[in-house]
């Protein structure tokens, strides 16, 4: 197939691209044409400026692909100025469980992007969370007559996480600064960087629309991890009101249901199975330093 990416160049991108190569389909990314890429000439390439509706029709208006895999839509107009100019078979946007109301086994009927106010907006227009839920809402308000994929991730995690939320723990411990945590005993989900990226891609051939969940099985509080560098390092987490607000902070006790994804024939790991070791990464990182 003929399979449009746009981001791509980072982080789970990179695993997306990468598995879409080996299924042999035929792969086109489009970016900033900022940051460099190690895909040689496996893939096409188009530049351009996501954010400026006239440089997105420039660079794509009329142009068809089967497949178009949207990892840069974090608003409602990023949605809008794509959708207006591109023709595709399948538009899957990279969404995030940021717009559910979080809870233990929170499913994709939670959230309802039907009936909600659509506003036209930039992405900083809006907190990160409503502003995905406004991507939403225009893919299902306003281009509901495309056949479209939702994919709701939660915290994506690995040793290319460039965001470092769960470094910062690491490194805070080791290094004895001080971190004010609110949300200490919540227990919450993540996926591993690569698996998202698999996932995505796992998604290019099924006859499937609609939102859909992924996560690895399991969840972990941030007192579990602090006790297992504490058990690794024998340094004792510093918490403190005044000290460094924590990166996963505000978030609520929630677990991720991905009966639907299971139910298409994608197996998600098991969490703790590999976060421990991703931790150890983290620690020989720091003590290096």
């Amino acid at each position: 197939m003929n399979i449009l990416v746009i981001g791509g160049t980072r982080y789970f991108g990179i695993y997306l691209i990468k598995e879409l190569l080996e299924q042999g389909h035929d792969v086109t990314i489009a970016t900033r044409g900022i940051a460099k890429d190690n895909y040689g000439d496996k893939v096409s390439r188009i530049i351009f400026n996501r954010n400026d509706a006239a440089s997105v029709k420039e660079s794509l208006s009329g142009k068809f692909f089967d497949i178009v895999y949207d990892k840069l839509a974090y608003c409602s107009n990023d949605v809008k100025y794509l959708l207006d100019v591109i023709k595709c078979n399948k538009y899957i946007l990279m969404s995030s469980t940021s717009v559910y109301e979080k809870h233990w086994d929170t499913k994709e009927e939670d959230f309802d992007p039907i009936d909600k106010k659509l506003i036209w907006c930039s992405r900083m227009d809006f907190p990160y969370d409503e502003a995905k839920r406004q991507a939403e809402y225009a893919l299902w308000q306003k281009y509901n007559d495309i056949n479209a994929i939702a994919v709701r991730y939660p915290f994506v995690i690995g040793q290319d996480d460039y965001t470092k939320r769960l470094y910062f723990y690491v490194e805070h411990v080791i290094k004895g600064i001080p971190m004010y945590i609110d949300n200490i005993d919540c227990q919450m989900g993540f996926i591993r960087s690569d698996e998202a990226g698999l996932f995505m891609a796992f998604l290019a051939d099924k006859d499937f629309s609609g939102p859909i969940n992924g996560s690895s099985h399991e969840t972990i509080s941030i007192r579990e991890i602090l006790k297992y560098v504490t058990e690794r390092t024998g340094k004792e987490a510093v918490l403190s009101k005044g000290g460094e607000k924590a990166p996963y902070n505000f978030e609520p006790e929630y677990s991720i249901n991905t009966n639907r994804a299971e139910n298409l024939g994608f197996k998600f790991s098991n969490l703790k199975d590999w976060i421990y070791e991703l931790i150890d990464y983290y620690i020989e990182s720091v003590t290096a330093i």
